[in-house]
């Protein structure tokens, strides 16, 4: 799939998953969609989003697949995607501190964008390796465990955040 369609279709499923909860509140949608507007859970929304996109991806090309090339790439692909959103997002931060409201939507869009082009480009050169099975393990090892810790989050947060200083906490 190209790589900039199956960006936009990512961009798509990750507003599906963003409004997806809140706007029918329906218990099944939440371990995969958004249910406040923490970093945590745009990462979240990033991994299931990118994972629903490869999955459609497979359906509509899997016939020039042979082997599982495709699904090492792709998982790995999930896996980063929530990491390039945070690269990404915290750019502006960093740079230019607090911002409108009208910049930080635009960002968000054009941070989801870019994490899906990015994570496509990844995922092709990716494509061209043979995994050995020890990669393979490792590969379905950290889905597995990624997946766990979003749904699990989701119900239970840690003990502590991201950006907070552990001796600050009471």
């Amino acid at each position: 799939m190209n790589i900039h369609l199956k960006s936009l279709l990512y961009l798509l499923l990750f507003g599906l998953l963003h409004f997806g909860y809140e706007s029918t509140g329906l218990k099944f949608l939440k371990p995969i969609c958004g249910t406040n507007e923490s970093v945590f859970q745009h990462l979240k929304i990033g991994f299931f989003a990118y994972f629903f996109t490869s999955s459609i991806e497979f359906g509509i090309i899997k016939r020039r697949f042979k082997g599982n090339s495709f699904w090492c790439s792709r998982t790995l692909a999930v896996i980063f995607v929530p990491w390039i959103i945070f690269l990404i997002w915290y750019l502006v931060p960093a740079i230019w501190g607090k911002v409108t409201l009208v910049v930080e939507l635009s960002w968000a869009l054009i941070v989801t964008y870019i994490s899906g082009v990015f994570a496509g480009i990844i995922e092709k050169d990716l494509e061209k390796l043979r995994f050995s099975s020890r990669s393979k393990i490792i590969t379905f090892i950290l889905f597995v465990i990624s997946a766990f810790l979003f749904i699990w989050f989701t119900y239970r947060l840690p003990w502590i955040d991201l950006f907070v200083d552990p001796s600050k906490l009471g």
